[in-house]
């Protein structure tokens, strides 16, 4: 399955494929800040506005489907341009495959190329396939904010991740 998926920057007629995989991911209650996808107008909203902007985003396609995605941001403010946050998910029939590092590692090139010098990320800390995952393409632990996150009662601490090229 995995050889036959296409790495690709995202387009408008990816927005609908990206909103049904981030509300597929977002509905596992587990791996996003978000627990459902925002409607469909706004996230066709994003996705156009941060593209406009010049932002990395990336969707992982089988066939014409969107299976998976990765985005890098640029911070809004002048003396934090050179930083950005990076954010990704795949639907579950598509994990453990290498499609995550396929995604992350085109994307991190193109942020490089736009001049992003230092990418950041916060991973549940149980997550810990992806924190793995962050591990091998470069990412180093910065620190843990406490109970940053919390689904139905339940705590869980975030890991701040962070990579730097300059």
């Amino acid at each position: 399955m995995a050889g036959n998926i296409r790495i690709e920057r995202m387009t408008e007629e990816h927005v609908e494929g990206f909103h049904r995989a981030l509300d597929t991911v977002a509905r596992e209650r587990k791996y996003l800040t978000l627990l459902e996808a925002p409607p469909i107008e706004d996230t066709r909203g994003f996705a156009l506005s941060s593209m406009a902007k010049g932002n990395v985003h990336l969707v992982a396609l089988d066939g014409g489907e969107v299976v998976g995605w990765c985005d890098i941001r640029r911070h809004f403010f002048p003396s934090q341009a050179h930083c950005a946050s990076l954010g990704m998910g795949l639907v579950p029939a598509y994990r453990g495959q290498g499609i995550g590092r396929r995604l992350i590692e085109a994307a991190i090139t193109q942020a490089r190329a736009a001049g992003m010098i230092r990418i950041e990320l916060g991973v549940h800390a149980d997550n810990v396939r992806a924190t793995r995952l962050y591990e091998r393409v470069g990412f180093v632990h910065e620190g843990v904010s406490r109970d940053a996150f919390c689904v139905d009662g339940t705590y869980m601490d975030v890991i701040n991740m962070a990579m730097v090229s300059r």
